[in-house]
């Protein structure tokens, strides 16, 4: 895709942990009540693609929130995406997610005391991420795709119930993958499932040439209804 950089959907405004503001896309479900979810966005910004995945979220019930980490900008450009997500500070991109969290455990629309994170891509790196960081506040993280850097990464924070959707044809290692939920099953009390496609990276994005409607809807079944059990 050759698209050039533009801006994202935008329909909410909450406040960053230092005082800051942040941005975001925000749907509540037909019922105008559900357990609260952060939709954590691809390396391509909060595109119409991830705006989708949160009204998709919200008609399954949760109340959805995409922060947007690249201050309203996104592309569908390989180089340009790359140069956002490297230019992308790791310290705000935490504030926004946490602030993301405090919006929706003060929303009176959500009915949870914790909340779930789905991240795709870049985003499923910062939704392993955002559980270990805020603990028992969430309930359940299913990172599409994505890894943070095992080494670097702190996992003693993470309480919330864990389910991973990784490709076979990807460029993240899956013995890796393994290993650290491995790792995480031995830390956690709660549910540690690893689930593994035959397809290849970004099988979700029905935008995209990787697209897998087979692999896609079956990771999608299972992701929400782990969700919905888990987040509480």
């Amino acid at each position: 895709m050759t698209e050039s950089t533009g801006a994202a959907p935008q329909n909410t405004t909450f406040p960053r942990p230092g005082g800051e503001e942040g941005h975001g896309y925000l749907e509540l479900p037909p019922s105008g009540r559900g357990p609260g979810l952060v939709v954590v966005q691809e390396w391509w910004g909060l595109t119409e693609h991830i705006a989708d995945l949160v009204r998709r979220f919200a008609a399954e019930g949760f109340v959805a929130l995409a922060p947007d980490l690249y201050g309203g900008r996104t592309t569908h450009d390989g180089e340009e995406a790359m140069r956002l997500m490297q230019e992308l500070p790791v310290d705000r991109a935490a504030r926004d997610l946490a602030g993301a969290v405090d919006l929706l455990l003060g929303h009176e629309a959500v009915t949870s005391s914790t909340v779930g994170v789905a991240g795709f891509c870049m985003g499923g790196s910062f939704a392993l991420t955002l559980a270990s960081q805020q603990g028992e506040r969430i309930g359940a993280v299913t990172p599409f795709y994505g890894l943070p850097d095992p080494a670097a990464t702190d996992w003693s924070g993470v309480r919330a119930a864990v389910q991973g959707h990784y490709a076979r044809v990807d460029r993240i290692d899956l013995d890796v993958v393994r290993g650290v939920f491995d790792d995480l099953r031995g830390r956690l009390e709660v549910p540690v499932e690893l689930h593994v496609y035959d397809a290849q990276h970004a099988f979700v994005n029905d935008t995209g040439p990787a697209y897998d409607e087979v692999a896609a809807s079956l990771a999608w079944t299972r992701a929400t209804g782990f969700l919905r059990e888990h987040v509480r």
